[in-house]
């Protein structure tokens, strides 16, 4: 009994490492969606590429597809749109009503990719939702919406690199990039897996809790970026906390490849009495920071 138990778990074995091995091969394959978001990153033309972030369908879908057009004439170099969800656990409260206003507008998966469709002809798209988004609709359904759209990467915060195989290898089968979050809070070990087989650019979150705007310096994410770019193949951004041109040069002086800003454009959008100029006018004082 026990040989035959064996012998079981020893071609189980053999069947998970060719898994691995499989797993491996696509990750050397590079996609449409890498290529793009490379692309972007290496004709930037600035210290760093600016990645503005806005909500889909917020402050209603029109207009939030009128800000995406006006971040990219300003100076964006790649856009992070994001889709509404009821529980968005790495966001602040800035961006958190914005998707709460965005759903009670009516605001959805489908409606927000047909704003990502108007905007991929002008500049890469990445999208970041939360993993039940992408279970209620299908991984392989969803990734596959993705690149119909021309969607080039995707963020999901909640999706640990443990459990993120099967959403991997959809994205590597769509040609879109799955974008990995690393932390101040992430071990040296673990930032080393996740890293190392990011696809697109890592995140790196430049503080402990959600997004929002901080008016703390950026220097002391020096070390963390030094980390991140020890074991990437891939350009390396950061994002959480910037709210200021001054903060964003300072995160390209600290090694940042590519500066995120969200919650103050997405207040922004809130605010003005015409959203799409107010959030083009602050892009553009970003670009000219990272000139």
């Amino acid at each position: 009994m026990s040989g035959a138990g064996e012998e079981r778990i020893g071609a189980d074995e053999q069947r998970v490492g060719a898994g691995e091995e499989r797993v491996g091969a696509d990750e050397q394959r590079v996609g449409a969606g890498e290529e793009r978001i490379a692309a972007a990153f290496a004709g930037a033309g600035k210290r760093a590429a600016l990645m503005p972030y806005l909500m889909g369908g917020f402050p209603d879908l029109d207009t939030s597809r009128r800000i995406g057009e006006a971040a990219a004439a300003a100076g964006a170099d790649i856009l992070e749109l994001g889709i509404p969800f009821s529980d968005p656990l790495a966001d602040g409260p800035v961006i958190h009503d914005a998707a709460t206003r965005a759903l009670a507008a009516g605001a959805g998966v489908s409606s927000v990719l047909e704003v990502a469709t108007a905007l991929t002809p002008l500049l890469p798209v990445i999208v970041m939702t939360y993993v039940n988004v992408l279970l209620a609709r299908g991984v392989e359904r969803f990734l596959s919406q993705l690149a119909g759209c021309g969607v080039s990467g995707l963020i999901v915060p909640d999706l640990p690199i443990e459990e993120d195989d099967q959403v991997a290898l959809a994205a590597r089968a769509a040609g879109v990039a799955l974008v990995p979050l690393v932390a101040p809070t992430t071990p040296p070990e673990r930032m080393a897996r996740i890293v190392a087989r990011a696809q697109g650019f890592v995140y790196v979150v430049s503080v402990t809790g959600t997004t929002g705007e901080r008016t703390g310096a950026t220097s002391a994410v020096e070390p963390l970026l030094a980390l991140a770019h020890l074991h990437a193949r891939v350009p390396v951004a950061l994002g959480f906390g910037i709210s200021t041109p001054a903060q964003a040069a300072a995160a390209a002086a600290a090694g940042a490849d590519g500066v995120i800003v969200g919650s103050r454009l997405v207040r922004a959008a809130g605010e003005e009495a015409d959203p799409a100029a107010a959030v083009g006018r602050i892009v553009g004082e970003f670009a000219a920071a990272l000139a």
